[in-house]
C-alpha cells in the first residue's frame, strides 16, 4: 500500500488523501484503510494484553500508594476521566491519576490544556506529571481495547493549536485515527511533547503519527517502549 509521508509547512494546507477520505465518509471497514488489521493486529494486541498485565503486576502497589497519596492531598476522586478521540474517530474515556485541583481539573464548556507552572497542578500532581506515572492508569484502557501501549497519543475532543482546533490545521490529522492511540508514541519518544501553543507543533507531532503507521513492526513498538522510559524521566515538556 502506497504511504504519503506529509513534509513542511505544506503539508499544513494539502489536499485530502485517501485515508483521509476513507475517515471521514463514516468509518470505511475496508482494510486498506486500516493498516494495522488481519494478523498484524492480532499479534500486535496480543503484545498490549501481556505488557499491559505484566506492567499492573509491577506497578500495582506504587499505583495504589499514588491513589491514597491522591486522596490524602486534596479532595475528590483520585482518577480524571477525560474523554478523547480514539480509534476510527470513536471516543471513548481516557483514565489517569488526577494532578489537578478538583475544584479547576474540569472547567464547564472550556478545554485548557496544561502549561507549565500551572498553578492548578498540586504539589503530588507536578511529580507525577513529570514522571509520566499519571499515565500509568491507561494500562486499563489497553486491556479494555481502548488503546495500544504505543500509537498515536490521543487528543481530546475541542483541543487547539495555537487557537485553530487541531482538525482544522491540517486536513490530514484524521489519518491518527486509523490506529488505536498509544501510551506512548514515537512523536513522544522524539520530544514532541506538552501544550502545543502554534500549528507548526501539531504538524510535527502528525509526521511522527503518520510516520509510525506507515512504518510499524511490533520491534519498533518495543525500541519506542524503551526508548520512553529514560526521555521521560529526563523531559522538560512534561507538565
Amino acid at each position: 500500500m502506497a504511504t504519503y509521508q506529509p513534509t513542511g509547512r505544506a503539508f499544513g494546507r494539502a489536499l485530502r488523501t485517501a485515508a483521509d477520505l476513507g475517515i471521514s465518509s463514516n468509518l470505511s471497514t475496508r482494510s486498506a484503510f486500516w493498516p494495522i488489521a488481519g494478523w498484524r493486529g492480532a499479534v500486535k494486541r496480543a503484545f498490549d494484553i501481556v505488557f499491559a498485565l505484566l506492567g499492573l503486576i509491577v506497578l500495582g502497589v506504587p499505583m495504589l500508594v499514588v491513589v491514597a497519596i491522591i486522596r490524602l492531598e486534596t479532595p475528590g476522586p483520585a482518577l480524571f476521566r477525560q474523554r478523547r478521540i480514539g480509534f476510527a474517530n470513536v471516543g471513548f474515556e481516557m483514565w489517569k491519576f488526577r494532578t489537578m485541583r478538583q475544584q479547576t481539573a474540569r472547567p464547564a464548556g472550556l478545554l485548557v490544556q496544561a502549561t507549565r507552572h500551572d498553578t492548578r497542578v498540586t504539589r503530588f500532581g507536578a511529580i507525577l506529571r513529570r514522571t509520566s506515572f499519571d499515565e500509568m492508569p491507561q494500562l486499563f484502557n489497553v486491556l479494555r481495547g481502548d488503546m495500544s501501549l504505543v500509537g498515536p497519543r490521543p487528543h481530546a475532543p475541542g483541543t487547539c493549536a495555537g487557537g485553530t482546533p487541531f482538525e482544522l490545521v491540517t486536513p490530514h490529522y484524521p489519518a491518527r485515527h486509523r490506529v488505536r492511540p498509544g501510551v506512548t508514541g514515537l512523536a513522544q519518544v522524539r520530544g514532541w511533547r506538552g501544550e502545543t501553543e502554534s500549528e507548526e507543533k501539531l504538524l510535527r507531532r502528525l509526521e511522527c503519527d503518520l510516520e509510525y503507521i506507515a512504518t510499524w513492526s511490533l520491534w519498533q513498538d518495543a525500541v519506542i517502549l524503551v526508548r520512553t522510559v529514560a526521555p521521560v524521566l529526563a523531559m522538560h515538556n512534561a507538565y
